[in-house]
């Protein structure tokens, strides 16, 4: 069992080490002026990113590259940018963020629109990452089933804090989850390579110009919505909010796989989708786009394993 538990840690740090090694490899820089302060488009509310990996098409865009010093000429097209376009930026960005963009790029031109692309792109990471992502589902179903028994665990070492009783209740706790087949590392895979995937989006999205100049209905996907809210498709941008908060809290609590009895856990999804929501606000929307259809997916993906518990439990 130790054993057991061991590699299953190992597993977790290797993962960790290898996300944090190819993350600090490489980031998105925000262009800024003469007096070190961010170089906005009024147009759109974006904080332009220096770093771009292709040319702007927007007027604006390109007058207030060129004033801030980059020569967005000697930038590939967008529509001719490939992985190996540009210098080499480490690991990071050679291995996730210019590969990301590349295929963005490939759906965005050939569909006709970037928002479609981030959709499609999502989908299909969603569907590789399957097997990974249903073991956590999975696991989350099994613990609702073994929670009654946790239950009356926490309950019976409720008012136990000596050394002794708290190594029994480990114990106990343990024989429960093996009694229901439960790991709870496995849960925790996809929550690790999650941020690393989002991270990635994020950059795709804040340096390649034919995806945030773009528009979807009517937003612009390079704006954030606590700036597009206050333009004439505040709607739009509204509504986006809405889904960003809604489709986030009924992932986080269909995923939700703790002790459902303590009152602080019971609040964890709430407190999560408020602290998301507000982080959301302030994303290009492009990204919460990203973000919505993960979650869909996410929730569409429980409901499915739900169901087939259900059914193999009445065969």
């Amino acid at each position: 069992m130790n054993r057991k538990k061991s590699k299953t840690n190992t597993k977790i740090k290797l993962i960790l080490i290898i996300a944090l090694l190819l993350i600090t490899t490489g980031c998105t820089t925000t262009l800024t002026d003469k007096d070190k302060k961010a170089v906005r488009n009024t147009e759109t509310g974006q904080n332009l990113t220096k770093n771009i990996i292709c040319q702007p098409t927007n007027k604006e865009t390109i007058k207030l590259y060129n004033e801030n010093g980059v020569k967005v000429d000697k930038l590939p097209k967008c529509e001719d940018f490939k992985i190996n376009s540009g210098k080499y930026e480490g690991l990071w960005t050679s291995f996730f963020v210019k590969p990301l963009a590349f295929v963005l790029i490939f759906f965005g031109k050939n569909i006709g629109n970037y928002a479609i692309s981030l959709i499609i792109l999502t989908l299909i990471i969603r569907l590789i990452a399957y097997p990974v992502t249903k073991k956590t589902a999975m696991q989350s179903e099994l613990i609702k089933k073994a929670q009654p028994e946790l239950d009356r665990l926490t309950k019976k070492y409720k008012d136990k804090t000596d050394t002794e009783s708290m190594m029994r209740q480990q114990q106990e706790m343990l024989a429960i989850y093996k009694k229901y087949n439960i790991n709870p590392m496995a849960g925790c895979l996809f929550s690790f390579l999650q941020l690393p995937l989002f991270i990635a989006f994020f950059e795709a999205v804040q340096r390649t110009p034919a995806i945030f100049e773009d528009k979807f209905l009517t937003l612009q996907l390079g704006t954030t919505p606590s700036v597009g809210i206050a333009t004439s498709s505040w709607l739009a941008y509204g509504l986006l909010i809405i889904l960003i908060g809604e489709t986030t809290y009924y992932s986080l609590k269909m995923n939700s796989s703790a002790n459902m009895s303590d009152p602080t856990m019971k609040m964890m999804p709430t407190m999560m989708t408020v602290m998301l929501l507000l982080t959301g606000i302030f994303m290009p929307s492009g990204l919460g786009i990203y973000w919505v259809t993960s979650n869909v997916f996410t929730i569409v993906q429980n409901i499915i394993v739900k169901r087939s518990k259900e059914v193999n439990g009445k065969a």
